[in-house]
Parts: C-alpha cells; structure tokens; sequence
C-alpha cells in the first residue's frame, strides 16, 4: 500500500451465490431448437448462437426452464398466452432473489471478517425483478444490520450497475469516516427468456444466467486477508449509444436488445477515455465484465492482452453465463483466487463494465496479498 495520510479503501471481502439448477448449454440448445421445429431458420440461428457464445453452463432460480420443449412455458412452443406473464415472473422473482442475495451477502461479510453492526451502507442492485418494501428493507432485517444503516437501492441499471455500486461505496468510505458498505447484487436474468423465435431473443437467450454476488469496501485493518484496493473511477455515457443497449417492460417478461455493433463501439470510444482515467500507467490486472464474448475479444485485440489476463472472465462467462450486474465480482473473485494460487506480488490494473446508454464504468484496482498487507498497516501505525 501507499503510505501517506489517507488510508487506502479496498474490497475487503466478496462471496457469491448461485441458484441450484444447472443448465447445460448443449442441452437448452437441443430443447429450444426442439421448441422451434416448425421454424426450422430460427432452430438454425439457435444453434449456432449457443455453440458461439462461450457459455458451457448456466444457472436459473426456475426448473421450468430445464424441462423439454413442450412442457417449458418460457420456450417458444404452444400458444404464447401460456408463458408466464410479467406479474408471474415477478412474483418468482421476489420468491427466489432473497435467498441468494442473502447467502451472497453473508459469504461477503465472512470473508472481509466484518460484523454486521460495522456496515453503515448497504447498496442493493437488481435490474431483473423489482417489488416494496424492496430488497434493501429485507437484507437489513435478514443480516440484522443496524436500523440506521443507509440504504442505497440501484435499481434498473443494467450490466454496469454492480461496478457502479463499487465506485459508490468507494467514495462513500472515502469521504466518511468509518463508513464500511456492504454491496448485494442480485440478478434473475432467465425469468427474462422470451417465448419468441426471432433473432433478438434467442440472442438474449444465449447467454444470461442467474446469480448473486457481494462485497464489502471499506478501509483495511490486520484481520483482512488479499484484497483489492480501489482508485480512481471514471463513468462515461458514450455518445451515440443509446438505442444499442435497451431492456423495456413487457407483457412476458423484460424484453432485451443488444446491437452487434456494442464491440465495434467499444473498440472505437473506450481507449480515449480509459487514457484520461490511467495515462500511460500500466495495467497488469483486467477484470472485464464479460457482457459477451465479442466484447472480451475486442479488449483482448485492442489492447494486446494475454490469454492469462482474460481467462478469468472468459471463465466466468463459460461457467455462468453473463449475470447482469453481479458478474463482475465473479470475475474479481476468480481473478483474486488465481492470483493467491500464484502467490502473486501487487498488481495494478482495471476493472470495466459496460450498460445500457451505452455506459462505461472503470475502476482503477490493485491486488495486495494479505501479508503486504499487514506489513503496510504496520508501517502505518509506526508514522503515527
């Protein structure tokens, strides 16, 4: 750490939680192109679709979506009056979003050893499924924070939100003393999947999966093990990006859109403003929500990256799919698991999603493993 008369805010801990059902991609690919044997062109773009993205398996809070094509309400199959209507899926997800962002929120105070009564800020974050007294109120009765914890609920966001929440807190534990927030992202983004044969909801069929995830950021003490510490933010709405992300409220569910042009977009507005965040400083480290494949690669290419500083979020992207908003504390979690295994020094670097707008958000970040830790902090208390 930077000695100096500021202490250093840093993810202090994080945990993760995933729904129980497994689906195997070749299997939703073999029952959805089964749910679309009479449009034997859209069977087709399934396919290839699902073979293409670079998901092996994804997670989904619904078993309704592991059965076979006649019997699954969600698949295109049947008459369309019979998939589950908007209420109904909102109702799943109330039912199904509490447990696993309370498993999530509770792995992430264990592994930052924080007591709840520490927690001054809890930020809540979900784009796939909203009700009141909203998540934030259940949480806080559920960890039992204290009653006058700050709740900070992000809600419709999209991919970058839980980064977002990251940089928040950040600036909230900066500029309060003592303040430690807890951040809990949840996503249901299977309860979404369209009972439609045409391109764009196979497109958001291919990918999104189910999930929560948690951190706490907060100042660094002698208890906490490797951690990140975070720097400089930067949030950009990127011009010309507005119609290229959209997710709107339908009957059946939240209807998506992505543009294919979001890689050739992001090749073409992304380096300028991740000069004016870094420089020229460089950037060992890159935890890079993988909101697709097309976007990992695009980085990859524009900025000569290893296979190595991409694997954990192409690994993140096979073995969970894209998870909205909590993903990119899967990726900090793995890459931070890689790097004890390698008993790695510090390491600078970035951590960058993407949303709707289309938003950019970028975190300047640097691993510390826990005995630089200690060493740091001891050095601290001896200039004091």
């Amino acid at each position: 750490m930077e000695l100096g008369m500021e202490k250093p805010i840093a993810i202090l801990g994080i945990g993760t939680a995933l729904p129980a059902h497994r689906m195997d991609q070749a299997d939703t690919a073999r029952r959805l192109s089964d749910a679309l044997h009479d449009r034997p062109d859209s069977a087709r773009w399934a396919r290839r679709l699902f073979k293409q993205c670079g998901v092996a398996t994804r997670y989904t809070c619904e078993p309704d979506l592991l059965e076979e094509a006649g019997a699954c309400r969600y698949f295109p199959s049947g008459l369309k009056e019979h998939a589950p209507s908007t209420a109904e899926r909102m109702s799943v997800y109330k039912r199904e979003s509490i447990p696993l962002a309370v498993k999530a929120a509770r792995r992430a105070m264990a592994d930052s050893r924080i007591a709840a009564s520490d927690i001054s800020h809890l930020i809540t974050v979900s784009c796939t499924g909203q009700f009141l007294p909203g998540l934030d109120t259940v949480l806080q009765r559920e960890l039992e924070l204290g009653e006058a914890v700050v709740r900070l609920p992000l809600t419709f966001i999209g991919c970058a939100a839980g980064l977002k929440a990251i940089g928040l807190a950040k600036q909230l534990a900066a500029g309060q003393q003592g303040a430690t927030a807890l951040i809990v992202c949840v996503e249901l983004c299977t309860l979404h999947i369209q009972p439609s044969g045409d391109r764009d909801s196979l497109f958001g069929a291919s990918f999104f999966g189910d999930g929560a995830s948690a951190c706490v950021v907060g100042t660094p003490g002698a208890e906490h093990g490797a951690l990140f510490t975070l720097g400089d933010t930067r949030s950009v709405l990127l011009a010309g990006g507005a119609e290229e992300m959209v997710w709107e409220v339908g009957n059946f569910g939240f209807d998506l859109y992505l543009s294919p042009h979001i890689p050739k977009l992001i090749a073409e507005f992304v380096p300028p403003e991740l000069e004016r965040l870094c420089g020229d400083e460089r950037k060992e480290l890159w935890a890079v929500h993988p909101g697709g494949k097309g976007i990992i690669e695009t980085l990859q290419s524009e900025y000569r990256l290893t296979d190595e500083q991409v694997a954990p979020s192409l690994h993140v992207l096979r073995k969970i799919g894209n998870v909205s908003s909590a993903t990119i504390l899967f990726v900090l979690e793995e890459m931070r698991s890689r790097l004890q295994e390698q008993k790695s020094g510090v390491k600078k670097g970035l951590a960058l999603a993407f949303g709707p707008g289309l938003t950019v958000e970028a975190v300047k970040i640097a691993y510390e493993p826990a005995a630089l830790v200690e060493r740091s902090l001891a050095a601290d208390e001896q200039l004091v």
